[in-house]
């Protein structure tokens, strides 16, 4: 399907991946509506379109709001999602509630109003601790490891019996972490904050070691609309992340850099590990993304400053949480 002059609805989207993919739909000519309860979203994100889409402040466990959201639609991309990795722990209902029984209910929305195309943002966390690396789609599930990666693999599995059942075309993107503009949590935000309070100690949780992938929101956002524009397929799994990958322990100095910090004790606790769940190695295949001619433009030490400067430029972000 190519995006240009479609009706789009977009879950989450005025959240930090979200309002990015809802500015660029409505740059490339699309209708968009925005839906969102506001809880994690901000309507600043939004401020240079709002005059260009259409907001509907609900909640995805209001079916009713959502059936009559839906009318008219040709692609739904779910973003909403509960997405804290590390309080998934704490709250294993609220995870359930915010990724797979929502994601339900804007199925049947659909299924009810006749759409059948849904993109998907799913993890790599489904993929647990892999033993190949980087890790591709088809790739065994071994056993999970977070409440988050086990929410979204369900939602994976909703989707696809629907491609089956229905016949509708399904989108699954498993995600790297995201950095850049809109950014409001992860470990750039936390390192910021930690900064802001104390700027000669910074406590890391795990070693310092560990080693994880990172994509500029941009880069998946395009990657995104270039799959949607050129698979077919009733249903379509791609990785999305980076060719590289980085260790925590740069990414902190990265941060102290930008914020001109130096000689910053650094104070590690966790063990390989920085919580439960907490992979201590994430970097996924890319090569059937590429094929379609995508590719990232920023490397990951580019987008981990390019988001430290944004939070720097952006401090209420900093202070809402």
């Amino acid at each position: 399907m190519r995006l240009a002059g479609k009706h789009v609805l977009v879950t989450g989207g005025a959240g930090f991946i979200g309002s990015n993919l809802v500015i660029r739909l409505v740059e490339l000519g699309n209708k968009v509506t925005v839906y969102d309860n506001l809880s994690t979203g901000q309507l600043d994100f939004l401020k240079d379109v709002k005059d260009r889409i259409n907001l509907i402040k609900a909640d995805l466990l209001d079916k009713a709001a959502l059936e009559q959201a839906m009318k008219g639609v040709d692609l739904v991309f779910h973003m909403a999602a509960h997405a804290d990795v590390k309080e998934n722990l704490k709250h294993p209902e609220k995870v359930l509630e915010q990724n797979t029984i929502v994601t339900s209910n804007v199925l049947e929305a659909m299924r009810k109003n006749g759409v059948s195309h849904v993109a998907f943002p799913s993890t790599g966390s489904v993929y647990g601790e892999p033993d190949v690396h980087p890790t591709p789609e088809g790739a065994p599930f071994p056993t999970q490891t977070s409440m988050y990666g086990a929410s979204k693999l369900a939602g994976e599995g909703l989707l696809q019996a629907y491609s089956v059942g229905f016949g509708f075309n399904v989108y699954i993107f498993r995600f790297v972490s995201f950095m850049g503009e809109h950014y409001t949590h992860g470990c750039v935000f936390d390192f910021m904050n930690k900064l802001r309070k104390d700027p000669t100690k910074l406590d890391i949780l795990g070693d310092g070691r560990q080693r994880k992938s990172y994509l500029y929101v941009k880069d998946g956002v395009n990657a995104m609309i270039a799959a949607i524009g050129a698979s077919e397929e009733n249903l379509n799994i791609f990785n999305l992340g980076h060719d590289d990958y980085i260790e925590v322990t740069p990414i902190a100095q990265i941060v102290c850099e930008e914020l001109g910090l130096k000689d910053v004790k650094f104070n590690y606790s966790g063990g390989e590990r920085g919580w439960v769940g907490d992979s201590p190695f994430i970097h996924l295949d890319i090569s059937k993304l590429k094929k379609l001619g995508w590719k990232p433009t920023l490397s990951i030490p580019d987008c981990v400053r390019r988001t430290a400067q944004w939070l720097k430029a952006h401090p209420e972000v900093l202070e809402r949480r």
